[in-house]
């Protein structure tokens, strides 16, 4: 079992491995977090990209709020707002995440002048979480290293999932009116695939964190032909759809 202890960032939504994160960071306790992964390498200078890797834990909140509240609470106008590491996580953070998270490398994180920062990272292992400290500036959290096991038929599974997920983007493409692009480039790894789909298929958080946490591939690469041939029954019958990137998460406000 390869464990790990590392900053621990929540988010209110899921990260795959190879899925590209931007995120803007604003709240002391992420700030905290950047200044000190910014140490980390042996250029510390902000803004500097170097080959050491800038890792950090990425959980979807199961509950409380990635940015802890800012004013007094609702309806009592003398509630004196959270502060800390776990603001808006209540007494015990774990019991707020989901258990099984990943790994972010940060490859570019830029200093604002106001002291917020910029975030480009990527997704790279799954991880299960053991435990978190709340003891420092910012949450950390003990992780276990989850391998990705084929399971069976991986394979056909992958290129039935990929014809499905072609059918899918068409369908979007249509309830958008605008055109497919990109799907020649489409990969054929199975567990690539399965990734993916799973970052690029317009599904709420629950959905994606069950897809994350799948036993092995051909698990995941199973649940997402049944979605993706429900969701392309649905969008016959939306007129419109958000525009979803199949690369790149939404920016997070942190």
């Amino acid at each position: 079992m390869t464990t790990a202890r590392l900053p621990l960032f929540p988010l209110n939504s899921v990260l795959f491995p190879g899925l590209v994160l931007p995120l803007n960071v604003f709240e002391e306790r992420y700030r905290a977090m950047m200044r000190d992964l910014l140490k980390s390498g042996p250029d510390s200078g902000a803004g500097s990209d170097d080959d050491e890797p800038r890792r950090f834990a990425v959980v979807a909140i199961r509950d409380g709020r990635e940015v802890a509240p800012t004013g007094p609470g609702m309806p009592d106008q003398t509630t004196v707002p959270e502060k800390g590491p776990a603001a808006g996580f209540g007494s015990d953070p774990i019991q707020a995440f989901h258990q099984v998270g990943c790994i972010a490398d940060a490859a570019t994180i830029r200093e604002r002048a106001d002291g917020s920062f910029e975030v480009l990272a990527t997704g790279t292992t799954r991880v299960k979480l053991l435990s978190v400290d709340a003891s420092g500036p910012y949450l950390t959290a003990e992780l276990e290293e989850l391998p990705e096991e084929p399971g069976e038929e991986a394979g056909a599974l992958a290129e039935g999932v990929l014809r499905a997920f072609r059918a899918y983007q068409k369908r979007l493409a249509g309830a958008r009116e605008r055109s497919v692009t990109g799907s020649a480039e489409l990969p054929d790894e199975p567990s690539v695939v399965s990734y993916l789909v799973a970052a690029a298929a317009v599904l709420d958080v629950p959905a994606k964190q069950r897809l994350l946490q799948a036993p092995d591939t051909a698990t995941r690469l199973r649940e997402e032909l049944k979605l993706l041939r429900a969701e392309t029954a649905v969008i016959r019958h939306l007129p419109s759809l958000p525009a979803v990137d199949l690369t790149r998460s939404p920016t997070s406000p942190n």
